[in-house]
């Protein structure tokens, strides 16, 4: 079966409403750095081999993208957690200064404000053993977490 588009995303209903009740899932659980790829051989939960093509410029895969609905069965996306570091600078020099030590080494970071699951105002990235060292260094507050993350850490490109 080859997959060429996403259905939807459980994670997008409206509170109260689920087209998708009564349906029994399979899954798809693919690490992070596989939601970018566009082109892709997966195999479910259930041994299903599926092959997922999209067109060109489509978004990148996210947890729970409806990926087939066929009568009593659906095919969903599920998202390993990611090794991070949830870092919660306490003023905005701090931020500053972390965020352009982080940039210096291109590692992509992402932010949460206090409405966020974190509750509170942080910036993400992926585990990185000198990152964590710098941050015990500097003394900033940070947090070592397994998450799924909403977007996933691409590779920065980059040349001087």
């Amino acid at each position: 079966m080859i997959i060429e588009k996403i259905l939807g995303n459980l994670h997008d209903q409206a509170p109260g409403t689920d087209p998708y009740f009564g349906l029994h899932t399979e899954k798809v659980v693919l690490p992070s750095a596989q939601l970018v790829k566009r082109i892709q051989r997966v195999i479910t939960d259930h041994g299903k081999e599926l092959g997922i093509r999209l067109p060109a410029g489509s978004a990148d895969l996210r947890d729970g993208d409806v990926l087939f609905v066929a009568e009593s069965n659906m095919i969903v996306v599920s998202v390993l957690p990611t090794d991070v570091l949830v870092i919660a600078p306490r003023t905005v020099h701090e931020m500053g200064v972390v965020a352009h030590s982080l940039g210096n080494r291109h590692l992509q970071a992402q932010f949460f404000d206090a409405a966020s699951e974190y509750a509170a105002e942080v910036m993400v990235c992926q585990y990185d053993h000198t990152v964590e060292d710098y941050l015990k260094h500097v003394g900033v507050p940070y947090d070592r977490q397994e998450r799924v993350m909403p977007v996933p850490f691409r590779h920065a490109e980059h040349s001087h």
